[in-house]
């Protein structure tokens, strides 16, 4: 990120702030597509995201750590979207499409699925990890100043949500055993 940039948008320059807001608009969105698994949802975090960072933006106080403060915004914003959520259904819609021109694409297509399932089966504070960690390869202390946690934290509640994820998964993978139905037999 130009730290002159950021520099001029706290001081309320407000076509540094328009060109800020333009080249985080991508990330963020990427972001908030990953712990949120729904586009529409993503777009609407993000949109949020935009105008808190142009509402606050003179508060930044250090402008070395704008892509960490906005990234914490928008996490904030997408646990309160998720939470507003009662039945998660991911939207796999422009994605599948992209993911069928691949040179594997039926198996692009189930891995993405179970991806998908097992994402849905995890909490959003572990989506989030995974999402800044794996997705974005961010630093674990950039992880840390995002999350608002401390640095040493970041590892062991990536673990968690690795593990976490790989339950979803396993226990996804396994056929469902038929419950036998008992038969009332008439007097």
């Amino acid at each position: 990120m130009d730290r002159d940039l950021v520099v001029q948008a706290t001081n309320g320059d407000q076509r540094a702030l328009e060109s800020l807001l333009v080249m985080s608009h991508p990330r963020l969105y990427r972001v908030a597509y990953g712990i949120l698994r729904d586009r529409h949802l993503a777009e609407d975090a993000t949109q949020r995201a935009i105008l808190d960072i142009w509402r606050d933006i003179r508060r930044l106080r250090d402008p070395a750590k704008f892509e960490a403060w906005s990234n914490r915004l928008l996490v904030r914003i997408c646990h309160d979207e998720a939470k507003r959520q009662r039945a998660w259904v991911p939207d796999l819609g422009s994605e599948v499409v992209a993911s069928l021109r691949g040179p594997d694409q039926y198996g692009a297509v189930l891995d993405r699925d179970q991806l998908e399932r097992g994402f849905r089966h995890i909490s959003v504070e572990h989506r989030a990890i995974l999402v800044l960690r794996c997705m974005l390869d961010m630093p674990m202390d950039l992880v840390a100043e995002t999350l608002g946690i401390a640095p040493g934290t970041v590892g062991s509640r990536l673990s968690r949500a690795i593990s976490a994820l790989r339950a979803a998964l396993e226990a996804d993978s396994r056929t469902p055993v038929p419950v036998p139905v008992r038969q009332e037999v008439a007097p």
